[in-house]
């Protein structure tokens, strides 16, 4: 299988195993007070500092050049995303002084202790960027029907754009570096983990939180 072929496969594989995870067009009833509205930007505060931290954990022990420049321009996005919502949640009241993020989830230490270059960049850029692209956009949408204006001019204008270059950075990067059946089973696998543990991270914090079309990182 050429590399180009073997991209595309796993695009599809990852888009329908993402697919269940992103919940369909919400209405204003879902939670559609200002509390659920914190909650949920508290969840993606939560995101952007973990991915924040996983690609600057991941940048020493990765050997390949660009595939470190690729990890240190994800930490720098993430950690803007992490300040635009820190702003957005502290107009809407939120006192964040004593913000303490929780310990990593099973997700995220499932991601921390990956190691090799194609496995990273499947489950990272590749995987968990285009599931954060596309749950973001349900969540834009929800923030459309409530009238939050400005949550969705900070998405549209600042976020989304940096999340849907991820997993394009991905593919490039996979196209380059996942060139033998080894590799590319580690691949595989690397995206169908991330996608198990999503799940089971998304449907925890909608339960806990009482609220769902959570956004992501």
């Amino acid at each position: 299988m050429d590399p180009a072929s073997f991209v595309d496969e796993l695009t599809r594989t990852r888009d329908a195993l993402l697919a269940p995870l992103v919940a369909p067009t919400p209405t204003p009833d879902d939670a559609d007070d200002a509390d659920g509205a914190r909650k949920r930007l508290l969840v993606a505060l939560v995101n952007e500092l973990s991915v924040t931290e996983l690609a600057s954990h991941w940048i020493p022990t990765t050997r390949e050049v660009d595939v470190k420049i690729a990890f240190a321009r994800q930490a720098g996005d993430e950690a803007s995303h992490f300040r635009l919502v820190a702003s957005r949640l502290a107009a809407l009241g939120v006192d964040l002084e004593s913000f303490s993020p929780p310990a990593p989830s099973p997700l995220f230490a499932y991601l921390r202790d990956l190691e090799g270059t194609v496995a990273r960049v499947a489950a990272g850029l590749f995987t968990l960027e285009a599931l954060a692209y596309s749950v973001n956009e349900r969540f834009i949408d929800l923030c459309v029907a409530l009238g939050d204006e400005e949550t969705v001019r900070i998405y549209r204008s600042y976020i989304q754009p940096d999340e849907l270059a991820h997993p394009h950075l991905g593919r490039e990067l996979l196209h380059k570096y996942a060139t033998t059946p080894a590799l590319r089973d580690e691949a595989r696998a690397a995206v169908g983990r991330v996608a198990e543990l999503a799940g089971a991270a998304r449907a925890a914090a909608a339960a806990r939180l009482g609220v769902t079309c959570l956004p992501g990182c």
